[in-house]
Formats: C-alpha cells, sequence, structure tokens
C-alpha cells in the first residue's frame, strides 16, 4: 500500500511538472518558447497563426519563433498567407539579389486592398533579419527561402509567365499571352474578372490558363522552371477561383484556396528535399484544424487540417489569441484601413477564459498533455478577425464555435494587444468587395 501511494503521488506530481510547462507564462525571456521547439524538433510544417490580421504582437512573436527555428532547428522556408508574385521580389531581396536598396522597397509591390497585412513595420524588419541570416551562412549552405502561398496575383503571375517564357521562345511566349490577355482590363483588382466573366460581360480565361499549365514543365532541377510553373498554377487556380466567387460558391472557393495554399506548401517542401522545413504564416482559420470547428459543419476545410493528413505528426498548429485591445482593419472591403478599438472578446469565448486565468501572455502546448487538452476540448466561441472589423456586429460577423486543442496543438494568448503598424502610402482605388473576406 505505502508503495502504491508512493507511485500514485510521484505520478501527481510529474502530471503536475508537465503541466507548468504545458501551460506557462511569457516572460520575453529568450527561453520562452524552449518547450514550443521541443515539440516541433520532428515537425516539417510549422503553422503560425493569428486571430486577427492586424494585430502587432503576432508579428512580433511569430518573428521570434521563427527566427530560432531557422537558426536552431534549420528550418530552410518562411510561407506567407500573401500573393506568390509579390512575395518572389521580397525572396530575391533577401537572397541579395535584386534592385531594391531595402526592405520597404522591396515591399513597394503590395499596393492593392488589402496591404497592410504585408506592408508593415514588422514584416519590413522581419525581411531585413532574413537578409541578415543569409548574409552570414556558410559556404555552400542554402539561403533561406520566402515565399507567398495565396492565389491574388493573377494578373502579375500571367505576366510572370509570359517573361519566363520569352526567354526561350517568342512563339510560346506569344501563345501565353494571348491565352491570358483577358486579364489585363483587372490589375487594379482581379475579382473584377470574376464578377464580369459570370455576369456574361467578359471573356473567360478558363480554358486558356488551364492548358497553359498544363504545358509548362515542372523542373526538379531547374529553379526557373518551377518558379514559372507556379506562377502558372496561381493563373490556373485563381482564375477558377474568382470565378467561383461570384457565382456565390462560397464553400467551393473557400476549399479551392485551401488546397492551392497546401499545395503551394507541399511543393515547395518537395523543392527543399526530404530534409526540408517550412514555417507558414497566416490567420488562425487557414492555420487551425477547420475539423475541430463549426468550418466543418459547414463543408469547410482547412489548411491545417489538410497539413495534418498529408504530414501527421510532423505538421505543428499553433494559433495565437487575444483578448483586447487594438486592431487595423478595414470597415468594409476595399475601404482605407484605421485603427480600432477591438472589444474585450466575450466572456464565454476562449478568449474570456483565457483573460480570466490571469496570465497576461502564456503560451499551452495541447499536443503530449491529455489533462490540458481535456480542459480546452469542448466547443466554445472563438473570435476571428480577417481584414474587415465590424464591432457593431462581431458576434455575429466574427465569432464561430471551436475546440481549441482540437483545432490547435498549441495556443500562444496576449491578453491585450496593439495595433499593427502600416507603411503609408497614397489611398487605394475602390475595389469591388467579394463575397468571402476571409
Amino acid at each position: 500500500m505505502r508503495r502504491r501511494l508512493i507511485r500514485l503521488a510521484w505520478l501527481a506530481w510529474s502530471l503536475s511538472a508537465w503541466s507548468c510547462v504545458a501551460n506557462q507564462p511569457l516572460t520575453g525571456s529568450d527561453r520562452d518558447y524552449d518547450a514550443l521547439l521541443a515539440m516541433t524538433a520532428g515537425a516539417r510544417v510549422v503553422m503560425l497563426g493569428e486571430s486577427t490580421h492586424g494585430s502587432r504582437e503576432f508579428y512580433r512573436e511569430r518573428v521570434r519563433i521563427t527566427r530560432r527555428l531557422i537558426e536552431e532547428q534549420g528550418f530552410g522556408a518562411v510561407v506567407l498567407e500573401a500573393p506568390w508574385e509579390l512575395v518572389r521580389r521580397l525572396d530575391t531581396y533577401i537572397r541579395g539579389e535584386g534592385r531594391d536598396a531595402d526592405a520597404a522597397a522591396a515591399l513597394g509591390s503590395f499596393a492593392r486592398f488589402p496591404d497592410w497585412p504585408t506592408r508593415n513595420r514588422e514584416i519590413r524588419d522581419f525581411v531585413e533579419i532574413l537578409r541578415a541570416i543569409n548574409r552570414v551562412r556558410a559556404p555552400g549552405m542554402a539561403p533561406v527561402r520566402l515565399y507567398g502561398m495565396d492565389l491574388y496575383s493573377v494578373p502579375e503571375s500571367a505576366d510572370a509567365v509570359v517573361r519566363h517564357l520569352a526567354r526561350r521562345s517568342i512563339d510560346a511566349a506569344a501563345v501565353a499571352r494571348k491565352r491570358t490577355v483577358c486579364f489585363d482590363n483587372y490589375l487594379p483588382d482581379p475579382m473584377l474578372y470574376g464578377r464580369e466573366v459570370v455576369a456574361g460581360r467578359a471573356p473567360s480565361c478558363a480554358e486558356g490558363a488551364a492548358a497553359q499549365l498544363a504545358e509548362m514543365p515542372v523542373a526538379s532541377v531547374d529553379e526557373d522552371d518551377f518558379l514559372a510553373w507556379q506562377s502558372a498554377r496561381v493563373v490556373s487556380n485563381g482564375e477558377s477561383y474568382y470565378r467561383a466567387l461570384y457565382r456565390g460558391e462560397s464553400v467551393g472557393s473557400w476549399n479551392l484556396r485551401e488546397h492551392h495554399m497546401a499545395g503551394t506548401i507541399d511543393h515547395v517542401l518537395e523543392r527543399l528535399g526530404p530534409q526540408g522545413r517550412i514555417v507558414v504564416w497566416g490567420h488562425n482559420l487557414h492555420q487551425g484544424d477547420a475539423r475541430g470547428t463549426d468550418q466543418a459543419l459547414g463543408g469547410e476545410l482547412s489548411l491545417g487540417q489538410l497539413m495534418r493528413e498529408r504530414h501527421g505528426q510532423q505538421a505543428v498548429l499553433v494559433g495565437l489569441s487575444t483578448w483586447r485591445g487594438r486592431v487595423r482593419a478595414a470597415p468594409e472591403w476595399g475601404a482605407r484601413d484605421r485603427v480600432s478599438r477591438l472589444r474585450p472578446a466575450l466572456r464565454e469565448s476562449w478568449h474570456g477564459l483565457l483573460h480570466r486565468r490571469g496570465s497576461p501572455a502564456s503560451l499551452l502546448i495541447f499536443r503530449g498533455a491529455p489533462a490540458l487538452a481535456a480542459e480546452y476540448a469542448a466547443r466554445r466561441l472563438e473570435r476571428a478577425v480577417g481584414v474587415i472589423y465590424l464591432p457593431r456586429t462581431e458576434r455575429k460577423d466574427h465569432y464561430f464555435y471551436a475546440s481549441l486543442s482540437a483545432q490547435f496543438d498549441a495556443v500562444i494568448h496576449f491578453d491585450v494587444t496593439s495595433a499593427l503598424d502600416s507603411l503609408r502610402h497614397p489611398a487605394p482605388p475602390r475595389q469591388a468587395r467579394p463575397m468571402t473576406a476571409r
């Protein structure tokens, strides 16, 4: 009996000690994310989320984590929830190539709404960090790469395909140009392409975009061929996405985009080789597993779900949360972004619960911590703020139900957050509102 009591006492102490590791305050020290990095040691894909597109702390903490993943665990690429073609310019800059004088200049292509989730001071400084890391890489060591996984660069990607082909065959470039000329009128706002085609007021590029993608070589060695093939893939999938939006296929268009982003990640992993490892930045709605949320009830899947299905335990999903503060967002699609007061999250939400736990910043790790995971397995409200924030209708427009520990392997919570800065530039033209705005 005495031995059994000792064993039970030891087990209770062990569970308590692990609970301290799995649920710990963040103090700003260099060791804040030791437990998280212990979990990512065998990962190939680490997904770092955000519950809003416009909170500074989310960007800063992702920089801290990503830098450690690169320097301590050998991660070789960062993938942003940003257009493929526009991020290629940033990748050129961090590798010490191109004509841009600094990161702010390299961000100059981000001019369409919404620009601030990428064209901001936090991303600018992060790009400079990546350039500095590459500058001191050992000879023969591959540079850290930066990619965009989104499909919101259809006109630019179509032009990139033509330029690529023109270096090898003027005739092939002319064919590609003819196939995608119907995108020319939509550079200021590519989403208008879908509206005009569905309304019967403009010709469709669907057949030409698909034919061009089918003809592009997928080279395992040639870097230029790979980049051009990805650009052609953006054109074909983006064309389908824009038409689906304006046909009212909200679930179909969402899932098409998730599959496109997942494919981009997997193609980049393949390029990096069997030891390749990637950090992915994006919104919680993409980064988490939709099967743990209301998204699944409507037939939506998510990028995080696809990564888990394809990579198992080698995919680590991390959500970022806040209770209240200030946030940068727009009041409607296409409007000028502004700083708004982010209301205190509803008491019954996960953010409200984390607030009542009392820590201004904390890390919760559910994977490998069954007691903590069970505590966060119930369905509670979760808030998601994208590029639009509607405080007057917040409950209807920004909340959904989720099981936090089913959605993520870990969650980082900041009780109070501040608004993301933006690199100022002239106001964009008014743009058409899509059927979905996440």
